[in-house]
């Protein structure tokens, strides 16, 4: 069975994206992601509002694969890249109201990531050494998530 244990819940704003059309994969759009903040009992601070990115597709089945970079500052200073890719899908007006940035009770929908930490610092250098899960809702903002990680 596998054990986790909480990490922290983060929250991230997006404020635009850019529409690239539909390809030979899905409709391929890019998030900015900006602002943003983190916390939990051993790490916390804020998102930096760049560069960061969400490389979205949606693909034809309906399935939207997350791709994202995000930058975290520690409240102590430190730097963590943050890298995860996920997939939010469910019911055709569920998702609806997602995308027109309404609220969606998130138990109606699937939305999970897989996170990794990139970081220099000794303090935290034990999140290099980490897989974490996340549960995610999607607010008219942007994402929050609860970060686990796997023990």
């Amino acid at each position: 069975m596998i054990q986790t244990r909480p990490l922290f819940k983060i929250q991230v704003q997006v404020p635009s994206s850019m529409d690239l059309g539909h390809t030979p994969l899905g409709a391929r759009r890019i998030a900015m992601v900006g602002e943003g903040s983190f916390e939990g009992e051993r790490v916390r601070g804020t998102v930096l509002p760049g560069p960061n990115g969400d490389w979205l597709l949606q693909r034809n089945d309906g399935v939207m694969v997350l791709d994202v970079r995000l930058t975290l500052l520690t409240d102590d200073g430190a730097y963590i890249h943050m890298r995860y890719n996920g997939l939010r899908h469910g019911p055709a007006d569920v998702m609806a109201k997602v995308a027109r940035g309404e609220p969606a009770d998130p138990s109606t929908y699937y939305f999970r990531i897989a996170p990794t930490f990139e970081t220099s610092s000794e303090k935290y250098a034990w999140m290099n050494k980490i897989l974490a899960v996340g549960i995610g809702e999607r607010k008219p903002s942007g994402p929050h998530y609860d970060i686990f990680e796997i023990l």
